[in-house]
């Protein structure tokens, strides 16, 4: 199975402490912005100790969060630098049809007709839609997350078909 049998996922890192009261600055990858909004607890830098969320904000381009644990200014200074982890049975469902981009990591990719074309080693978040980037035998595939070109996913079976469109390939 590909990338969804992960049980731990790293969303971004603590940027700086914020004030005295043990606030911390988060920043988040791309691909998980909003990610926080409907998650009660988070871990750092390791996948032992979960920090149950007090408070969340958004502060200038990133999120402020008060954890359970982190009080003052020098324990939330401790955490500087740390991993940000969920732990993705903690993720908010999505409606189906939808897809967290850890789902799609390392999934094989094939045209309808069956041929392998290769596998997904990242996504790309580019404000209109997203681009899958496919590992191929001679290269890298761009793919535009658009209806007419992803045709199936399929994350239990570990497979994306595609219709590639002309002058792509």
């Amino acid at each position: 199975m590909a990338g969804s049998s992960r049980r731990f996922l790293v969303v971004g890192k603590v940027s700086r402490p914020h004030g005295i009261a043990g606030e911390i600055k988060v920043q988040l990858a791309p691909e998980y912005v909003g990610i926080l909004d409907g998650i009660e607890r988070i871990y750092l830098n390791d996948a032992e100790h979960p920090h149950r969320i007090l408070s969340r904000r958004p502060h200038q381009g990133g999120i402020l969060l008060k954890l359970e644990r982190i009080a003052t200014r020098n324990a939330a200074e401790a955490v500087r630098g740390a991993r940000l982890i969920v732990h993705t049975q903690d993720l908010p469902a999505l409606p189906p049809g939808e897809y967290y981009a850890y789902q799609l990591l390392g999934l094989r990719v094939v045209r309808e007709s069956g041929e392998e074309l290769g596998q997904i080693s990242e996504v790309l978040r580019t404000g209109s839609n997203d681009v899958y980037v496919v590992k191929t035998g001679a290269g890298e595939l761009l793919l535009p997350a658009l209806e007419g070109v992803i045709r199936e996913i399929d994350p239990d079976a570990g497979t994306m078909k595609v219709t590639v469109p002309e002058g792509l390939e």
